[in-house]
């Protein structure tokens, strides 16, 4: 049941999905990868929308250069662990909601009980094999994956549901070499939004999701455009493949 002060607070929201559906959003746990370009904008807006509890995992402290897209940290928190300050803003921003942070790096042994019970993954990292291992812990728990992937003024985004859509590996099954990207804060806050935007939808049951659409993103242009995806036998985690490839970002 939701308390006076969450109808209060989500009253706009609840006239869109009903107490029901902000009660799916006070009762659902989002796992996100990653406190940094991505994780922030996405971390902000479901706390705000009343997303009951939060699983925020990162390894790295702040540094000065996450400053111009971070946008959860500020100057003052340089040195500090990112979920340390993470999670200081986001209790800031919506004290109902439970935010539980974890400092460590993601790997092979450890992402699935990291991930544990939650209702979806998002994808906020900048390294493809994380990704791969995001994905392929999505189809064995058999949650959705909301991709999410930024370089310069272009990004893309897209939601898995395993079993329906084609997955990530199928999708972008030659990962683009690890490199120092450049970027402007504003293509990570433009698709961490469409990538809170998916969850939202995804928890409440309502709109229709980026399923088996590639969301790409050109901020020199202001233009969005889509490339459809589909499923294919071969995929060695979900039998998936695109119908139109595309370059990873």
């Amino acid at each position: 049941m939701l308390s006076q002060n969450e109808r209060e607070r989500y009253s706009r929201q609840i006239m869109l999905f009903g107490e029901e559906g902000q009660e799916r959003l006070k009762n659902a746990t989002i796992f996100i990868a990653g406190a940094g370009g991505l994780g922030s904008p996405i971390s902000i807006y479901l706390a705000v929308a009343g997303v009951g509890r939060i699983i925020l995992v990162d390894k790295d402290t702040v540094e000065r250069t996450n400053l111009n897209r971070q946008i959860l940290h500020y100057d003052r928190d340089i040195g500090r662990k990112k979920t340390a300050s993470a999670q200081e803003k986001l209790r800031e921003i919506n004290p109902d909601v439970a935010v539980e942070v974890i400092d460590t790096t993601i790997d092979e042994t450890n992402v699935r009980d990291l991930v544990g019970e939650a209702d979806g993954i998002v994808d906020a990292m900048d390294n493809f094999p994380l990704r791969y291992l995001l994905n392929q812990v999505a189809f064995e728990k058999k949650i959705p994956l909301f991709h999410g992937a930024i370089r310069g003024f272009y990004g893309q985004a897209t939601t898995i549901l395993p079993g329906k859509t084609a997955c990530l590996r199928c999708t972008f099954p030659n990962p683009p070499q690890k490199e120092v990207f450049p970027v402007v804060g504003v293509t990570p806050g433009f698709i961490g939004m469409v990538q809170a935007t998916e969850v939202i939808k995804y928890l409440v049951g309502t709109g229709e999701l980026l399923a088996d659409r590639l969301l790409l993103w050109d901020g020199e242009r202001s233009v969005v455009e889509e490339i459809a995806l589909e499923r294919n036998p071969s995929c060695e985690v979900c039998g998936g493949r695109t119908r139109h490839g595309g370059d990873a970002l």
